[in-house]
Formats: structure tokens, sequence, C-alpha cells
């Protein structure tokens, strides 16, 4: 999974992530451009689509007795401001699991409140519901649905089961794994067989479920299905047939 520190070092470089290329793709035919980060952006609306952020996750582990470095949330908010000050969106939608239970946001530092509203200024946010926080968000800028349909695509957080075209859906937090020489390395992916896309995760403490996995089973054509891996300076796409595991 890329790091917490990578992934901050590269939000505080707005110039370098800027010159990092994105991958060019499509869902049920319409163009879209995967970052280097993990978000998802279609110009031709321009929208940008994150997924499963999860926000204080540290918090709410503290809530139950398990303490976790408390950096989560400053730093995935760090980096989802770097992807919307490149790609300056119209809309901006969340795919569910925003927050990491129920009453994360009724309870997010007024600190990392006043990071979001600045973001939101100016362009339309819609914050999908998940299965972490299926009640919506409270005292923050943009509507809660649970799920929306726009430019010829659906948004959801959980992927319907079998074959379906124009999803775009988070919750499973796709990775793949390849094998170099003696060498593995599992990351963080988009995976999409032209029909239907699945985001990886965008929170920083976020894991992630193998292509692999039974709760992928079809899902895709695999004879179509890539994965868009998120590496450290690029991304790297791979047919699902290359991966290893």
């Amino acid at each position: 999974m890329t790091t917490v520190m990578n992934r901050l070092a590269l939000a505080r470089d707005i110039s370098g992530l800027a010159a990092m290329p994105g991958i060019e793709t499509s869902v049920h035919g319409i163009a879209a451009v995967c970052d280097p980060l993990g978000a998802l952006y279609l110009p031709d609306a321009g929208l940008l689509v994150v997924s499963d952020l999860h926000l204080e996750k540290g918090a709410a582990f503290a809530r139950r007795g398990m303490m976790l470095p408390p950096y989560d949330t400053l730093a995935t908010l760090t980096v989802l401001a770097a992807v919307i000050s490149r790609y300056d969106p119209k809309l901006v939608i969340s795919l569910g699991d925003n927050f990491h239970d129920r009453i994360g946001s009724k309870h997010l530092p007024e600190n990392f409140r006043a990071l979001i509203v600045e973001m939101a200024r100016g362009r339309e946010w819609i914050w999908i519901n998940g299965n972490h926080d299926p009640d919506g968000i409270v005292d923050l800028p943009g509507t809660s649905v649970d799920e929306m349909h726009y430019a010829g695509l659906t948004f959801r957080h959980e992927p319907k089961n079998g074959l379906q075209s124009g999803e775009i859906a988070g919750h499973l937090h796709p990775s793949a794994t390849v094998r170099r020489r003696e060498k593995s390395v599992r990351r963080p992916c988009f995976a999409t067989d032209g029909a239907r896309l699945l985001m990886p995760a965008f929170g920083v403490m976020s894991g992630g479920l193998d292509l692999g996995h039974q709760a992928m089973k079809g899902l895709f054509d695999k004879a179509l299905l890539v994965a868009h891996l998120l590496g450290k300076d690029r991304i790297y796409s791979v047919r699902y047939g290359n991966l290893w595991g």
C-alpha cells in the first residue's frame, strides 16, 4: 500500500504532482483519467471522484479503546486538497465510507471541518452514503445520497453483483500484486473492464482486497480487466492475466 509519507510528500509538491501522468481510460464509453493519488477525473463533466476516505479512522478506533496514530484525517485531507488543486473540478463525488463510523462527521474537529469547507468552496459536493456511515454527514457542505446517476454513469458505494455497465463504485478497496524477478509488489489499484470501474480506497490508512478475492467474483469480464496500480511516481497498468497471485 502507498505509504502515508509518500502520499504526503506528493501532496506537498503540487508542481511535482502536476507533472505526474495519469492514465487515460474510459468507463461505459466516457473518458476518464486515473490519477496517481487515487482519484478519478472525468474531464468532459468536470467531475472528480474519490472513494473510501475513512476520515477519523484513528478517532473511531480510539473510541473503542484501540490507539492508532491520530494523523490519518489530516494526511487524507492534505492529499485530497492536492488533487482538487490539480483539477479544479466543478463537482466532487465521494463514494461512501467518507467517515469510518456513524458519528465521525459529527465529532470532526473544527480545523478539519474548515479544510473541507475551503475545498468545497465554489463547487458542488456529493457524499454517497456507505456501510460505515449510512446516515450521511453533519454540518459539512454538500448533499448526502445513497447513489447518484450523472453524466451517463451510476455512482454508488457497493458494487452490484454481476456485470454492470456504467457503474463506478468503491467499498472493496481493490489491490493487485505484480512480480518482477524475485520481488513482488502489492498496490492499491483502479480496476476496470471498460464497463464498470472500482475505485481504490483514498484514505491513507485503508487496506486493500486483492482482485482475485472471492468478493470480486463475477464483477468483471476478466478477459478485459485491467488493474491501474498506484505506484510511487506513476500509475502502472497491468492486465488481469499478468498479475501475480
